[in-house]
């Protein structure tokens, strides 16, 4: 395989998998559950496919470009390690389903408090 279409596959299987780590993010973020399990089939269908076609990068012939795609395509490496990072952290804080509830204070409670921190003039 020339090295062109290699990385051609490989940004392709980025960006496919960027969507779905995006997708992802945004049920845990706006929907607050669990992604469900397809979701997770997918996304390791894609790695499979992802660490395929870096073996084929590795295999391809060097000689015959593809630079700035294969740029393109480790920004968005970046980007989807970023994502899933975050999102790993999201999926643990769910499935513990510790949220962290809001305290309402009164405004005097608050003034009270901020009275008895203030540095002395």
């Amino acid at each position: 395989m020339k090295r062109i279409e290699a990385v051609d596959t490989h940004l392709k299987i980025c960006e496919e998998l960027h969507a779905l780590v995006m997708e992802e993010n945004r049920i845990l973020r706006e929907e607050q559950r669990l992604p469900g399990a397809e979701i997770s089939t997918r996304k390791e269908g894609l790695l499979q496919r992802l660490n395929e076609s870096v073996a084929s990068l590795k295999t391809a012939d060097k000689a015959t470009g593809g630079g700035p795609r294969l740029a393109l395509a480790r920004e968005r490496s970046m980007q989807i390690l970023r994502l899933d990072r975050e999102n790993e952290q999201l999926l643990l804080r769910h499935s513990q389903g510790t949220r962290r509830p809001v305290v309402a204070q009164s405004l005097s409670a608050a003034a009270q408090l901020y009275a008895t921190r203030r540095p002395k003039e």
